[in-house]
């Protein structure tokens, strides 16, 4: 019954939500805490650009029809299924849905799931973290675009460049001194798991905590936050039919 139950990490996630609830960031201290959080990701993407050799990234990325399935799939599948339930559930929450939806995954998920699949983990640290650099650019071109269509406030510039600063840099800085600290980062694997996962965590915690003081609890129903699952359950299962399917199609091992 182990493998039914959820992992330690997921459970981590459910107790943020609970602390936030409980006992939610604000004034002064949640300033602290969102730069500490804003480090924690630019460490996390430092340590991903060092710990990624030339070859490996050459090679991931070479795979072309691989890569541009899954590209394909993260932001032009996903945005187009995210549009389709506008009616269905309240706009904020459809808003969450749709930002959800034009999003890259997390490295750490994509290839703890590619490893547990045993399939190619080289690859899906490529595809990973090319989807994320790509994101960089895409999702806010993504937010401006169809949030603008839904007549919502898009991406301002400052932004996009907040991004860069936080994300793009520390990964280019991280493959310009991989030559030199690639295979010491390389040999302490257990180093860059408690970076990404504590940096989610956090991120998760703020966020929360910002919701929490805005009211989410009272906002939105009981009725609305299960709609919203079911909806996550159901766009799950039909992008893993559409990438199984798909994979077959393009000859995928």
């Amino acid at each position: 019954m182990k493998r039914f139950l959820p992992d330690t990490f997921t459970m981590l996630l459910v107790g943020m939500v609970v602390l936030a609830t409980v006992l939610p960031i604000s004034g002064e201290p949640a300033e602290w805490f969102s730069l500490a959080t804003n480090l924690a990701v630019a460490l996390l993407f430092f340590l991903h650009g060092a710990r990624l050799s030339t070859d490996v990234v050459m090679a991931g990325f070479l795979n072309w029809r691989l890569q541009g399935f899954i590209l394909a799939v993260t932001f032009i599948v996903f945005p187009l299924l995210g549009l389709l339930s506008p009616w269905l559930i309240p706009s904020a929450l459809y808003l969450g849905l749709l930002y959800v939806c034009v999003l890259p995954s997390t490295v750490q998920s994509s290839i703890a799931f590619t490893s547990i699949a045993g399939g190619n983990v080289p690859a899906a640290i490529c595809a990973a973290s090319a989807s994320n650099i790509l994101g960089m650019f895409l999702t806010p071109a993504l937010v401006a675009v169809l949030f603008s269509a839904g007549g919502h406030v898009g991406v301002s510039l400052d932004m996009i460049w907040k991004i860069l600063l936080q994300l793009f840099l520390p990964f280019v800085l991280g493959q310009v001194l991989q030559p030199f600290i690639g295979n010491w980062i390389r040999a302490r694997k257990s180093l860059l798991a408690p970076v990404d996962r504590g940096s989610i965590l956090m991120v998760v915690y703020r966020a929360f905590s910002n919701a929490v003081i805005a009211g989410i609890w009272s906002e939105f129903s009981t009725a609305d936050l299960a709609l919203v699952i079911g909806l996550d359950v159901l766009l799950l299962v039909v992008v893993l039919m559409m990438t199984a399917f798909g994979s077959k199609l393009f000859g995928f091992s």
